[in-house]
C-alpha cells in the first residue's frame, strides 16, 4: 500500500495545486461547484455514484457520493467542506506554491488538502480492492465556513445512516487529531430607548448604548459563574449616529461556546432572562439567537475507534495524539447524533484562515496510509 501511495505523490501535488487555485469562498457558488465537479469526475472513475445537491435558498452546492446502494447504512462517512474563507480574487494574489516541505495558498489547509486526502484514500482502497468489502459515503458541503445553515439537515440525515464519521478538517502539527470540539452559536442583543439632544436635554433620553454596556458586563460576569463549561463574549457593538444625540438604538453581537451538551440549557436560560433585567429606565431589550452547533464529545464508540487509529499508526511507526479544541466543525453534528466521529483527517498544517496558511507535505503519505489502513481493517472485521 505504501509503495503505491509513494508513487502517486506527484499526482497529489498536482491535484492540490488544481483545487487550491479555484476560488471557492462561501459566496462563490460557481467556484464551489467547480471544486465539486473536479471531485465528481474522480469519484465516478472508481465506481462511486455521485449527486450534486443545491441546498437552501441560495442553492449551495453539496456533493454526495457512495459506492453502495442509496438508503443503506455505510461503514464510514467521509465529511468535509469545499468552501473557504478567502474572497474571490485571492488566488490571483497568492496562488498555490510549494517547496520541499510546505505548500501554501488559499484554503490549502482548511480544507482543500483534506478533500484530497479523502479522495486519494478512496483511490488507494479501490486499487487494493477494499471497496468491494467496504461501503463509504462522501458528503462535502459548500457552506461550512458560514455555519452550514443550508447543509446541516443534509449532513445529519447522512450521518444517521453511517456507522462512523471521518472529518477531513486539518490535522494539527505533531500529527494530532481532534476528538473533542466546543459547540457554539451566537446571540444578538437589541436595545431600544429614546433619543434626545445630548447637550440641551439629555434627561429626556433613554440611552440604548448605556443599556448595552450594562448587558456586556452581565455577560462577562456570566463567564465567571459558568466554571469553564461555557463562555460568552461580546464581539461587536454598534450604536448611535451623532456625537450630540443620545442613542435610541444599540446592538451587541455575542459569540457563545459550550464544552458539554449539559452546558447548553444554562446558556440559553441566561440569555432568555436578559430582557427582564434591564438597567436604564425607558430602554427595552430583545434577544435573539441560539447555541446552533452542539459540542463534539467523545463517547465510548469514538474512543474505541481512536484505539484502532493508534494501533495502525504504531504499526507504521507513526506517533499520533488527539486534542480538544474550541473551534467547531461539521463533525459536531455527527457526534451529537451518537455516531463515533474522528476529526482532523486532513493534512497536517496550521494558520487556517490566515494569509500564511500552510500544510506539511511530509504528512501526505502517512496520513493517506493511516486512514486507508484503518478502513482496510474495518473491512476485514466485517468478514
Amino acid at each position: 500500500m505504501k509503495a503505491y501511495i509513494d508513487s502517486r505523490i506527484d499526482d497529489f501535488l498536482s491535484d492540490l495545486e488544481a483545487l487550491v487555485n479555484i476560488d471557492s469562498s462561501s459566496d462563490n457558488l460557481a467556484g464551489i461547484e467547480a471544486v465539486a465537479q473536479f471531485l465528481i469526475h474522480r469519484l465516478a472513475a472508481i465506481g462511486f455514484s455521485t449527486r450534486l445537491d443545491k441546498l437552501g435558498r441560495r442553492g449551495v452546492p453539496c456533493l454526495e457520493a457512495r459506492n453502495g446502494p442509496e438508503g443503506e447504512m455505510v461503514d464510514v462517512m467521509f465529511l468535509g467542506h469545499m468552501d473557504t474563507v478567502f474572497p474571490t480574487g485571492e488566488v490571483e494574489k497568492r496562488p498555490f506554491a510549494a517547496d520541499r516541505d510546505r505548500a501554501t495558498g488559499p484554503g490549502v489547509c482548511d480544507m482543500k488538502g483534506g478533500l484530497l486526502v479523502a479522495l486519494h484514500v478512496l483511490e488507494v482502497l479501490y486499487h487494493d480492492g477494499v471497496l468491494d468489502q467496504l461501503s463509504i459515503g462522501v458528503c462535502f458541503n459548500g457552506d461550512e465556513e458560514v455555519g452550514s445553515g443550508s447543509s446541516r439537515a443534509w449532513i445529519e440525515a447522512h450521518a444517521r445512516y453511517s456507522r462512523r464519521v471521518f472529518v477531513f478538517e486539518p490535522c494539527r502539527p505533531g500529527h494530532r487529531f481532534v476528538l473533542q470540539r466546543k459547540g457554539g452559536g451566537g446571540y444578538t442583543l437589541n436595545a431600544r430607548g429614546t433619543s434626545a439632544h445630548a447637550g440641551v436635554e439629555p434627561e429626556k433620553g433613554a440611552n440604548a448604548a448605556v443599556e448595552i454596556a450594562h448587558q456586556t458586563i452581565a455577560i462577562q460576569q456570566f463567564n465567571d459563574q459558568a466554571g469553564g463549561g461555557a463562555s460568552a463574549h461580546v464581539t461587536v457593538i454598534r450604536g448611535g449616529e451623532k456625537t450630540n444625540i443620545i442613542p435610541d438604538e444599540a446592538r451587541a453581537s455575542v459569540d457563545v461556546r459550550v464544552v458539554r451538551n449539559s452546558d447548553v440549557a444554562p446558556v440559553e436560560a441566561f440569555f432568555q432572562s436578559l430582557p427582564a433585567h434591564t438597567h436604564v429606565p425607558g430602554v427595552t431589550l430583545t434577544v435573539s439567537g441560539a447555541v446552533s452547533r452542539p459540542p463534539m464529545e467523545p463517547d465510548e464508540g469514538t474512543l474505541q475507534l481512536w484505539h484502532l487509529f493508534e494501533t495502525r499508526a504504531a504499526e507504521m511507526g507513526l506517533v499520533i495524539d488527539h486534542i480538544a479544541t474550541g473551534g467547531c466543525s461539521d463533525g459536531n453534528f455527527a457526534s451529537a447524533l451518537g455516531v463515533p466521529t474522528i476529526d482532523g483527517m486532513g493534512l497536517v498544517g496550521g494558520n487556517a484562515h490566515r494569509h500564511d496558511e500552510y500544510v506539511e507535505l511530509g504528512s501526505v503519505v502517512p496520513q493517506i496510509q493511516l486512514i486507508a489502513s484503518v478502513c482496510k481493517t474495518i473491512a476485514q472485521e466485517k468478514k
